[in-house]
Formats: structure tokens, sequence, C-alpha cells
């Protein structure tokens, strides 16, 4: 399996956990660092151990077109799920 398959599997269950908090702890969104930046807190995480682990060797690296799938599946996720329980987007962002 592939760096950008792991990557955006990865980032698929970013966006689950996070649509996960955000309905069973409604207060969440009111934190400090607003949910949408949860997701990019967890790619730079990836990207970091990404680049630990190989030390940025060629066709190591996450390919750009799998950062913008993989942020655009976490965002739809995050934002999606407590929408389909019933929040209002407004209240999310």
């Amino acid at each position: 399996m592939t760096i950008d398959r792991i990557f955006i599997a990865f980032m698929t269950l970013c966006g689950l956990f996070n649509a996960l908090v955000l309905v069973l702890f409604p207060e969440s969104r009111e934190f400090r660092v607003p949910p949408y930046l949860w997701v990019i807190i967890a790619m730079v995480i990836f990207e970091g151990a990404a680049y630990a682990r190989s030390r940025g060797a060629p066709g190591t690296m996450i390919a750009m077109d799998s950062r913008v799938i993989g942020f655009l599946i976490a965002i739809v996720l995050t934002l999606g799920g407590p929408y389909v329980a019933g929040m209002p987007l407004a209240r999310l962002l």
C-alpha cells in the first residue's frame, strides 16, 4: 500500500473521529482551535511522521493531489457528520 493511500485512509478516519467528537460533545466546537483546524493539525502530524520515517527520500512523501483529496474528505466528514445528526452548519464554522 502506498503512502498516498495510507494518508487518505488516515484522513478519512480523522474526519470521522472529528465528526464523532462534535456530535457527542457539541461544546467542543467552542474550543479555541476550530474543528477545521483539527484536520490541518492531523495532516501536519502525519506529514512529520512520514518525513521522519523516510527522511524525505524521493517517492516516499505524499503527493499534492493526495493531500488535497485527503483534506477535502476530512473536511466533508467533519462538517457532514454533525449536519446529518441535526446540527446547523453555521454553528460549526
